[in-house]
């Protein structure tokens, strides 16, 4: 055997699929029942229900390129943004971001000064953030809320950079690496001391956008999963990998639910705490730099409403709820707004989040509690007061990677002591990008060493 693939998300898909390509033989082992990782499409009712990531963002072109070489480019939509609007939970209220808001950086002067969102200290403070200059000397990594709160003080953390990042990764801004989760903000500091200066020049020499900023798969990104996985065989294997360890004659051999593999290459998709338990015998240093990246848990909940029994229509893409106002939802999307397709005729979809680092106890909670979380929520934030006509939910356990201070100091280790296991190579969420265009991309690398490893 070429390549053992461990783990059948879409970073292990997407390998097995490029040595497929390549005549190279390999299997891919999985844990669980179904191929994808957190990627999982249901249908109810008429519905096409998302229980992990309902998209990706367009400018990373690894997953437009993987699907188009699928022949799935003519099931590719786009999000309806001209009716973007997210709104942000504020002293028990439900107010818009406002516009020109590039994460949490102001490029329109308008528009944050008149938004209720944050009080007029902030806003001035934002206002004259515009004059920063350059740091004569390197900053070392920092904290998101770190670096937000210097730009732009604490209450942009608390409203703006906690909420939105909460939605992200499940995470907490006061140990999130503003290097890892924000790199291009901390090139703009770099270059122009001012966070909404460097904005503002980027988007002026910027080319104008094309299309949609999200894009999926209008029969779900199921359907990707599904392309990617041939129909039953032995390269596609439900079972758990036990050992990995160093071949007499070179290379490793993997035990597969006993029975010993023998491979030149080794591509670990899953959590980098599974890889660092099956490498903790080839090398134990480099297992302990994998079990220092951290992992959150989330669970959603997708609730349909029949149209008739709604208040009114909802209104914009969904709403985030920050920290200082949480009680356990995160955040919901307002499914039928966001994309055309997904909600059928006379349905209301709502996608509630919950879970993140803080509350990874709601996932113990049974699936009546945390709908009623949901229902009691949505009660408060939209007056709606009937019961959903269904409910799903879904639970992810240490599934959101989470790049704390100091990940790019971490990832150099890792790469450093993979030197000293040729044939052993690491893609996944835990890395080098949690979206699903970084996995693709992650996976695809992982497959074209594999190749070209002599």
């Amino acid at each position: 055997m070429h390549t053992v693939i461990v783990g059948g998300g879409i970073s292990g898909l997407a390998a097995s699929y490029d040595l497929r390509k390549a005549g190279v033989d390999n299997v891919v082992v999985e844990s669980k029942p179904q191929f994808g990782g957190v990627i999982r499409t249901e249908r109810i009712e008429g519905n096409t229900l998302e229980c992990g990531p309902d998209s990706f963002i367009s400018q990373k072109p690894a997953a437009l390129q993987l699907i188009g070489e699928l022949g799935l480019s003519g099931g590719v939509i786009g999000s309806n943004d001209g009716t973007r609007i997210t709104f942000v939970q504020r002293d028990g209220k439900l107010v818009p971001l406002p516009d020109g808001l590039m994460m949490m950086v102001p490029t329109k002067i308008m528009p944050m000064a008149l938004s209720p969102l944050l009080s007029w200290n902030t806003k001035i403070r934002m206002g004259l953030e515009y004059f920063r200059k350059p740091s004569e000397t390197p900053r070392p990594d920092r904290s998101v809320a770190d670096f937000i709160r210097d730009h732009y003080g604490q209450e942009a953390v608390d409203y703006l950079a906690e909420p939105l990042l909460a939605g992200v990764y499940g995470g907490d801004p006061a140990q999130l690496s503003v290097g890892a989760v924000l790199p291009r903000f901390v090139d703009l500091e770099s270059k122009y001391g001012s966070l909404t200066r460097g904005v503002v020049a980027q988007k002026a020499k910027a080319p104008p956008a094309t299309g949609s900023l999200f894009r999926t798969l209008k029969n779900g990104l199921g359907e990707l999963v599904e392309h990617l996985t041939p129909a039953p065989d032995s390269t596609m294997l439900n079972a758990t990998v036990e050992a990995i360890e160093s071949a007499a004659g070179g290379g490793y051999r993997v035990r597969v639910q006993g029975s010993w593999i023998e491979t030149r290459t080794v591509i670990l998709t899953g959590p980098a705490y599974q890889a660092a338990k099956l490498l903790a015998e080839l090398d134990p240093t480099l297992a302990a730099e994998l079990n220092e990246i951290e992992y959150g848990s989330s669970a959603i909940a997708n609730l349909g409403y029949r149209t008739s029994r709604m208040p009114k229509p909802l209104v914009g893409f969904g709403l985030l709820v920050p920290g200082k106002e949480r009680k356990r939802m995160r955040a919901c999307t307002f499914v039928g707004n966001k994309f055309s397709n997904r909600a059928a005729a006379g349905w209301q979809l709502i996608r509630c989040f919950f879970g993140g680092v803080a509350d990874a106890a709601i996932l113990d909670e049974s699936d009546a509690s945390i709908e009623q979380h949901a229902v009691s929520e949505l009660k408060d934030l939209l007056s709606i007061s009937a019961e959903p006509d269904f409910c799903s939910i879904t639970r992810w356990p240490r599934s959101m990677a989470q790049y704390t201070v100091g990940h790019a100091v971490r990832m150099e280790a890792i790469q450093a002591r993979l030197k000293l296991l040729p044939g052993v190579f690491l893609a996944g969420n835990g890395y080098q990008g949690i979206g699903l265009p970084d996995c693709i991309q992650m996976g695809r690398a992982a497959a074209k060493a594999a190749i070209e490893l002599k």
